[in-house]
């Protein structure tokens, strides 16, 4: 995980070093359109979920030199331990019971406690407004706030029988799936290969809750991403500043 966050900060900052000259003057135009696709890793440090190999789109329409609309679409999957601190303190207090009785019937070790490996893979959607900075010629900052859904699906996989009757109450069905939607804010920067590439290096942070029938509390989600971005459709900057 903090490879991926160094990486994403050096390709800012090697994209900012490596032409000290030519990223002074401010850019003289900019396209209408541009669109981008790249690796992501989705980090949800409170459930110890770290999706990773994962992949991020997005499509905009500059309106002016300062300001785009645009679609967000990221998906990625990964693993996590579910254990009964993540629960509502009810649901605790029931396993907790069940699980001293198991132990005081010799059927599991008295040190035991309940750590359910579980699969994860998530899905976010977004839509809205970004703000540019366009100051150096060959790098463009942006800022956004991050506002959409995100629909997740958890496969727990029970290692034991105290762990199927317990998965057996909390997903019936042998997964769980749901959509819940997020808010945050996102940022990063891009580095102009030509006139119709780029590098794009960005992060999001956002709060969600999704599964919050059987999850106690909401999480803060990062988003890293970096890859290639193309533009086109040319916008004479200086006729809409």
């Amino acid at each position: 995980m903090r490879i991926v966050r160094l990486s994403a900060v050096t390709a800012l900052a090697v994209s900012v070093w490596l032409f000290p000259s030519s990223a002074r003057a401010q850019q003289p135009d900019y396209s209408r359109y541009d669109a981008y696709a790249g690796f992501a890793v989705i980090d949800s440090p409170a459930l110890g979920l770290n999706e990773h190999n994962g992949f991020h789109a997005q499509a905009g329409i500059n309106s002016r030199r300062w300001l785009s609309f645009g679609g967000d679409y990221s998906v990625a999957s990964g693993s996590e331990i579910l254990t009964t601190n993540l629960l509502p303190a009810a649901t605790q207090a029931q396993i907790n019971a069940a699980q001293a009785q198991y132990i005081g019937l010799g059927l599991l070790p008295a040190n035991y406690h309940l750590a359910v490996p579980t699969d994860a893979g998530t899905q976010t959607f977004a839509f809205g407004p970004q703000l540019a900075f366009r100051h150096y010629s060959r790098v463009t900052f942006f800022l956004r706030p991050s506002l959409g859904a995100l629909r997740e699906r958890a496969v727990p996989h029970p290692a034991d029988a105290f762990q199927v009757v317990i998965v057996g109450q909390l997903a019936p069905a042998g997964f769980k799936r749901d959509w819940t939607g997020f808010y945050g804010a996102g940022g990063g920067g891009e580095f102009a290969v030509n006139r119709h590439f780029g590098l794009r290096a960005q992060m999001d942070i956002v709060y969600n809750h999704p599964f919050n029938d059987i999850l106690a509390n909401g999480r803060w989600t990062f988003r890293y991403s970096v890859g290639p971005s193309i533009h086109w459709g040319s916008t004479a900057g200086k006729q809409r500043k």
